[in-house]
Order: structure tokens, then sequence, then C-alpha cells
């Protein structure tokens, strides 16, 4: 059975607490992701910047704004272990379309709704084969 480690983008762009938020946003745009989880200096996960949270805060033009003031401090992550199956039963649940795979307190991954989709075309395709 596929595990979220087959899927997911190891080694994703991540985001400091300290970035500003000129910064977060190029980043996010040029992932291709619909946001970025935010690390501390050993790598951990202690947030996560959507796009969404950048939206508003992006058009007042504070360019004192950082990623901390704007980030989600109790941001949801999967273990690499996670079966894809139970991933998508998640992202079913209306939970983010995006989560950090996170292995002993670091991010090592990114797996999004759409690389799901992807692997459930392939498998879907197998089927019709057979």
């Amino acid at each position: 059975m596929l595990k979220v480690k087959d899927l997911m983008r190891v080694n994703p762009p991540l985001l400091s607490q300290e970035q500003g938020l000129p910064d977060a946003v190029d980043m996010i745009l040029n992932s291709g992701y619909l946001g970025l989880p935010v690390i501390d200096a050993g790598g951990g996960l202690i947030g996560f910047v959507s796009e969404q949270d950048l939206i508003s805060e992006s058009y007042h033009c504070d360019s004192h704004t950082l990623v901390k003031d704007v980030m989600r401090h109790d941001p949801l992550s999967v273990s690499a272990q996670l079966s894809v199956l139970e991933l998508a039963e998640r992202f079913g649940k209306g939970q983010p379309k995006i989560f950090p795979v996170v292995e002993d307190g670091i991010v090592t991954g990114l797996v999004a709704r759409g690389q799901v989709m992807k692997s459930l075309s392939h498998s879907l395709q197998s089927c019709r084969v057979a």
C-alpha cells in the first residue's frame, strides 16, 4: 500500500518565522503550493502560512510584518508512514489541502491533495487496463 513517503515532495521550500511577508509571498508563489510550513532553527514545525493567510495582510504594505505575525501556530502534520488512503480520508473531511510531513520532530516533506489525485488517477488507469 502506498504511503505518504511515496508521494511527498522531499526537501520542500520552508519558511522562517523571521522572514518578511514579501519574501514569503514569493516563496509560496514559486513553490506551486497553497502554503508552506514554518520551521524553527532546528527544522521543527512551528507554524504554517497559506495563501489565504497572506492575502489579507499583504495589501497593507507593512514592510515590518513578519511570517510569525500571520502564521497559524497550531499546524496539522502527517507522518511519512501514513497510508495514502488515510491521507485521502483526511482531505475528504475538509482538512487542509496540504500537509507538512514530520518525522522525529523535523519537517522532511510536503504532501498536497493534488499529489493524491495524481496517484488516484494512475491507480484508476491501471484498473482500466486489467
